[in-house]
């Protein structure tokens, strides 16, 4: 009944829906297989996209032809720049987000693209013929033929909910768990282990009372996610913030007895930076109160996400620990928190391009490969739909490098030194964190999508114009000076050191507490020219200032980089059999032998590689 594929992808949360957009927009024909078509791009967590790291994630994602960032703006009810205290590095888009809208656009996204077919049921086992998969077989019995696999599994591998003392099958509340596709990869040798995640009770919103609270505005000039042709938020909804005290811990406290985190029923390893509430509660003894954020879910919906109460404990233990919450004493809970352990891979049995080493044409993407976040799920959909497609048609694999993009950073970071925990991602994982800015997202990656038909002509134009506006505004500035008694009101004003003798505007604005703005505004020339795109695109101004701002971080990290990928350059052969160097640490050879890295500046990130080791290498492959 259903014909042969290109590219199957299995599972349609975030890692399936841009693995099969990312496929099906480079042309090849994708079928998407969900256990329920109508929780596709389910928000399984909380209600919003991006935050620190994650937010130079989803504009990555964006800038290659991704849908993430499109469908976020989308459905959007508040927008939040993070970090504009610190470096421009540090900032981090986030938006708050209507769980339904959310879903419903990125449904939409799927069915407008003619190549997407959709297929509802449950994927048991994979079938591999001569090292390679030809196809997936399914509860109801069919047997899909297709010449390559994106396994998105998400928590629905052999899923395990747990409530206190309760525990029962499940991939989500109200969903039940996938079983049969560990098993049988367990048959071909695959490694497989188990993690845990978590999820915060849901709350009726008409029983709260936001007096006693503290209100978290939107930006009061919303940006967005996409570079593309989405409006930024006309009207936002707020969040607010309350805490918990002692009296909320006591309660919590009175439940360890019964909690699977204390009493043995979990076994597996949660994520360290988004710990359940009586972890904290737990690892913080002295503390005697924790943050808790109170998000709306949508629009047109009461219900309330209880960001910060992450918990498995019994159902009246939360509730009653909720009521000593300020605003949530006469609180009405929708449903409780829970804990959930899964299957998953650990990543170290990839190549760079989430392909499996034992199996070809056979991809894993998201929490199957021990992430966490919606975002870190996302870009490895993307990454393997992309990579599906061009393997299908014997292309060679796209890979993007550490410099290029935190997309890269994870990818590398997952593959080479694989992961124990669920694997978050944070700007202090990427060493080149002054490149890979959100801000800049299209420059570096919109030509890459391009080149990878994921991008049109139209938003090709629109990047190199503003990288063209850019350089415009950055030459005009290097180019005019300006007198001292011209500048010296201003540099006055700012406490900032006055000038001598004519100086380059270029050269004030990097002067930490001087702007773009402050120095052209005394220049007619200048002036005219930032006008003039600021009403175009009043990014490119905001790229020109960081540029001119942060010239010397920036040229120095890109000259680092520039080295460092001269290592990434010296490939291992895939044979290599390091028990033979024996010159080689012991460590060295185990990692080495089981990560079988690709070029010596992988094989220099794994874990317990020295750079004696490194040396080895080098000398031995005659470098």
């Amino acid at each position: 009944m259903l014909k042969e594929y290109d590219v199957v992808v299995v599972g349609a949360g975030h890692a399936g829906c841009e693995a099969a957009n990312a496929a099906a927009k480079m042309g090849s024909s994708v079928l998407l297989v969900t256990m329920n078509m109508n929780t596709i791009a389910q928000m399984s967590c909380n209600p919003a996209m991006g935050g620190v790291a994650k937010g130079q994630i989803v504009r990555e994602i964006d800038a290659l032809g991704g849908g993430s960032g499109l469908v976020s703006d989308k459905s959007a009810i508040q927008f939040r720049m993070l970090n504009r205290s610190k470096g421009p590095a540090m900032w981090s888009p986030r938006t708050q987000n209507d769980r339904m809208l959310f879903a419903l656009e990125w449904r939409w996204l799927l069915e407008s693209n003619p190549n997407v077919d959709f297929w509802q049921d449950m994927v048991v086992s994979v079938s591999v013929e001569g090292g390679k998969v030809i196809g997936v077989k399914t509860r109801m019995g069919m047997d899909i033929k297709a010449r390559s696999v994106v396994l998105t599994n998400g928590t629905f591998l052999n899923g395990l909910i747990h409530l206190g003392e309760k525990q029962y099958g499940g991939g989500r509340a109200g969903e039940g768990a996938s079983f049969g596709i560990t098993e049988e990869l367990v048959k071909l040798g695959f490694e497989s282990g188990r993690m845990k995640t978590g999820t915060p009770p849901r709350v009726d919103g008409r029983s709260l009372d936001y007096t006693k609270m503290e209100v978290q505005e939107g930006d009061a000039v919303p940006a967005k996610f996409s570079f593309w042709d989405t409006k930024p938020l006309a009207t936002q909804r707020a969040c607010h913030i309350t805490y918990t005290n002692t009296s909320t811990h006591e309660i919590l406290r009175s439940g360890f007895d019964r909690s699977p985190m204390f009493n043995g029923a979990i076994q597996s390893t949660g994520p360290r930076y988004c710990p359940s509430i009586e972890d904290k509660i737990n690892r913080f003894a002295e503390r005697d109160r924790h943050q808790i954020f109170v998000e709306p879910e949508g629009w047109n919906t009461v219900e309330i996400y209880v960001n910060g109460f992450s918990t498995s404990l019994p159902e009246e233990v939360q509730f009653e620990a909720m009521k000593t919450i300020p605003g949530f004493e006469n609180v009405k809970m929708f449903r409780p928190g829970y804990a959930i352990e899964y299957d998953y891979f650990p990543p170290t049995q990839l190549k760079h391009s989430l392909e499996t080493k034992l199996v070809d044409n056979l991809f894993f993407a998201g929490q199957i490969n021990g992430t966490t976040g919606y975002e870190e799920a996302a870009c490895q959909g993307l990454m393997a739909g992309i990579n599906a497609h061009k393997k299908v048609r014997g292309e060679d694999a796209f890979v993007l490098s550490r410099s290029e993009a935190y997309i890269g950073v994870l990818i590398d970071d997952l593959i080479t030194k694989g992961t124990e925990e669920p694997y978050r991602m944070f700007t202090s994982r990427a060493e080149y964190r002054i490149l890979l800015r959100q801000d800049n997202a299209d420059i570096r990656l919109t030509p890459v999508g391009y080149s990878l038909g994921m991008i049109s002509d139209e938003q090709l134009r629109k990047v190199e114009y503003k990288n063209d506006f850019t350089k415009r505004i950055i030459d005009s500035c290097n180019k005019e000076g300006i007198k001292p008694e011209v500048v010296n009101p201003l540099l006055e004003e700012r406490n900032s050191s006055p000038v001598s003798q004519q100086v380059k505007l270029s050269s004030l604005i990097t002067r930490p507490n001087i702007s773009l703005e402050d120095v052209v505004s005394l220049s007619e020339k200048t002036i005219k020219l930032v006008e003039e795109v600021a009403i175009v695109d009043a990014s490119v101004v905001e790229q020109a200032e960081i540029q001119m701002k942060y010239e010397g971080y920036i040229n120095r990290e890109e000259e680092m980089a520039a080295k460092l990928s001269r290592l990434e350059e010296v490939s291992i052969p895939t044979d290599m059999d390091y028990s033979k160097l024996s010159s080689l640490s012991t460590e060295a050879k185990q990692k080495l032998s089981k990560i079988q890295p690709a070029t010596i500046g992988q094989a220099k990130r794994v874990s317990g590689v020295s750079p004696a080791d490194i040396s080895v290498l080098l000398i031995y492959l005659g470098r």
